[in-house]
């Protein structure tokens, strides 16, 4: 019985340490305003140069609503300024928090001219 009772024990270890290196994961998800005190505005295209993204951490896209928005695209979308796929997710709240996923993000603002005049950004997580 004694034997029994070391095994639930180490077991009971082994998941404390699991659940609290899956809460140390979560907790270092940093959060990035993106083009920083301008927002997301024209010419922000490099704002992501020099910074480490990591899956899971989140952009916050601010600017004032219904001047421009954010579009989810592929790589084809960000290279041609275009919401490609067409099922592109669009965000225009003016205060967006989008969650890094891993690999290539590419984020554009769909409207006339402005993806054209730096609003895109692309980043690898």
């Amino acid at each position: 019985m004694a034997k029994g009772r070391g095994s639930a024990m180490v077991s009971m270890a082994v998941l404390c340490l699991h659940v609290a290196a899956l809460q140390c994961e979560i907790a270092q998800a940093a959060t990035y305003a993106v083009g920083g005190n301008g927002g997301w505005t024209f010419n922000v295209s490099g704002w992501e140069n020099g910074k480490k993204f990591k899956a899971g951490d989140i952009l916050v896209f601010n600017y004032q609503k219904g001047a421009h928005n954010v579009v989810v695209v592929n790589k084809a979308g960000y290279v041609g300024c275009s919401t490609t796929p067409r099922n592109a997710k669009v965000y225009t709240s003016g205060k967006d928090k989008i969650r890094l996923v891993k690999g290539l993000n590419s984020f554009i603002c769909s409207l006339p001219d402005h993806c054209g005049a730096g609003m895109k950004i692309q980043i690898s997580a």
